[in-house]
């Protein structure tokens, strides 16, 4: 129903920013809850953030809290993360994820996922 894909990724020193972005196509976006997760090499995919589907409501790992800030500009069905004092714990490969539903009512639902970015921050 959704096809994702993330840019955005890139080589940034420790403090520094960086923004990605998650595009999809499909059915409307809107009616999606979407979500972003990562990946460093050898551990687990783990939470980051997540956003509603009218955008409204936002949550976060405590480890990216602060500094972190997801978002989605639905009349051009893109999703957003904004990352800010960026460390080196957070390199990783970055995806975006969606579930079909607009609202969370339970764990997350990864029915849709992009192929990710890398991002990688040095100290």
């Amino acid at each position: 129903q959704v096809q994702l894909v993330e840019s955005g990724g890139g080589l940034v020193q420790a403090g520094g920013s960086l923004r990605l972005s998650c595009a999809a196509s499909g059915r409307t976006f809107s009616n999606y809850h979407v979500a972003w997760f990562r990946q460093a090499p050898g551990k687990e995919r783990d939470f980051v953030a997540v956003i509603s589907g009218s955008g409204g409501s936002t949550s976060y790992a405590d480890s990216v809290k602060g500094r972190f800030t997801i978002s989605r500009d639905n009349a051009k069905n893109t999703l957003y993360l904004q990352m800010n004092s960026l460390k080196p714990e957070d390199t990783a490969v970055y995806y975006c994820a969606a579930d079909s539903r607009a609202m969370w009512q339970g764990p997350f639902r990864g029915d849709y996922w992009g192929q990710g970015t890398q991002v990688t921050v040095s100290s």
